[in-house]
């Protein structure tokens, strides 16, 4: 039964997975992330290379950035042993502050000599079944606020007994951005804010006391956007952290795979996923 559990012999733990365990990457067996995806549609091509880059950002209320972390990753996902003999050509952006990182079992020298990534013993194949298989990190340094997808600015003004606040977003257009949401925290009250002009969507968090700005997409339309609001008397600090979530589907290095190439006549048909996704955003 091709993909069935077969019963009458032991499990062999995979070599390759168990080193990435002892390296202390978090691998889930088979069953788990069946368990946990079996309402998701399973991969229909026999490779499935998933590229991805999380962003941790922490940008000063008055301008400033004083964290921009952008660390990526190449996972791996082959459905069948027979095609796990494979090597993966990439290319990516030469972006200043880049510095790639590969797994131990992945052969160095090939990869910083030809931008492959191959077992360095290619009588090994990549693992196979429904987990991922990191291969390749990265990690990118000394980007300034210039190099920010997204920028936020909030200015509080207060006269009298009422808080005005205005919100204005900047998106750069090195990136469209999808799902975008902006949390600004607000005093306790009795009543959701009065919302007065918005370019997008709201929603008032009553139980967390948080307004949420949300829009859709940001694209060549819409790089800017605004949004004013006013709520009783308060301190202008209560209206931070900014916290800010949002994805797009390039990234900042450009890592792509090119090809697959087969060692022992594999397929060499992959499917490719990349992601920017945000993990802390925030204005402080």
């Amino acid at each position: 039964m091709p993909g069935g559990m077969k019963l009458s012999k032991a499990h062999k733990p995979n070599q390759f997975l168990e080193s990435l365990k002892a390296e202390g990457e978090v691998i889930l067996e088979d069953t788990q992330l069946r368990s946990k995806s079996s309402s998701s549609i399973p991969p229909s091509d026999p490779i499935t290379v998933t590229i991805e880059e999380k962003l941790n950002v922490t940008v000063k209320r008055d301008g400033g950035v004083t964290n921009f972390d952008v660390q990526g990753t190449l996972a791996l996902q082959v459905l069948n042993d027979t095609d796990g003999y494979i090597q993966l050509q990439i290319e990516n952006q030469d972006a200043p502050g880049l510095s790639f990182r590969t797994h131990p079992n992945i052969d160095k020298q090939l990869f910083n000599g030809q931008k492959i990534v191959g077992a360095r013993d290619p009588s090994r194949p990549f693992p196979s079944g429904q987990n991922e298989t990191p291969l390749v990190k990265w990690r990118i340094e000394g980007l300034n606020e210039s190099s920010l997808p997204l920028t936020v600015s909030c200015w509080p003004s207060t006269s009298g007994n009422t808080t005005v606040v205005n919100i204005e977003y900047e998106a750069s257009d090195m990136f469209d951005l999808h799902n975008v949401i902006v949390s600004i925290p607000l005093p306790a009250l009795r009543d959701a804010p009065s919302v007065k002009q918005i370019d997008g969507e709201w929603r008032y968090d009553s139980r967390n006391s948080v307004l949420e700005w949300s829009v859709m997409l940001i694209d060549q339309s819409n790089r800017s956007g605004s949004m004013e609001f006013s709520v009783p008397a308060a301190d202008p600090s209560t209206f931070f952290p900014i916290s800010v979530g949002f994805s797009a589907s390039n990234t900042f290095s450009n890592v792509k795979v090119t090809a697959i190439l087969p060692l022992q006549g594999g397929s060499s048909k992959y499917s490719q996923q990349v992601r920017l996704v945000t993990v802390n955003y925030q204005v402080v």
